[in-house]
């Protein structure tokens, strides 16, 4: 539902998003879908495997999810170009890659909230001055 001119969003648009999450994201979801439908099927296993580990183990927030995301889109499709074999981009231990690829991208917010509250219980119950906070900035 859009107005027609360059006003800012309608309050329609705003609770929408409040309940559903950024619309600008969804768009570009579904653009990383269409592209990586297109890779040969091969290919295409593998990044929807990939995919789905990152969907339980990568970041959590939209924005960081979805760079993420085209940047896997783009790997795949450089690498169909360019004839890398599927080995060629994971390498023997598949795990492996994905941590390294995953690191380069922001930890979602849920995730360092709790990654920070875990390490602050292990530091109080060694006896240690827990310093951190169990809340991330």
């Amino acid at each position: 539902m859009t107005t027609g001119s360059n006003e800012s969003k309608s309050r329609y648009l705003q609770y929408l998003e409040i309940v559903t999450g950024p619309l600008e994201d969804k768009r570009r979801y579904r653009q990383y879908k269409a592209r990586i439908k297109r890779l040969p099927r091969n290919y295409r296993t593998a990044a929807e495997a990939l995919e789905r580990y990152l969907m339980l183990l990568g970041p959590a927030d939209g924005a960081g999810a979805m760079a993420m995301y085209e940047d896997l889109a783009d790997l795949f499709e450089h690498s169909v170009a360019d004839g890398t074999p599927i080995r060629g981009i994971f390498g023997e231990d598949p795990v492996e890659f994905v941590e390294a690829f995953v690191a380069n991208y922001p930890v979602g917010q849920w995730r360092a909230r709790e990654r920070n509250r875990f390490t602050s219980a292990i530091e109080r119950a060694a006896g240690e001055d827990a310093t951190r906070q169990d809340r991330t900035v």
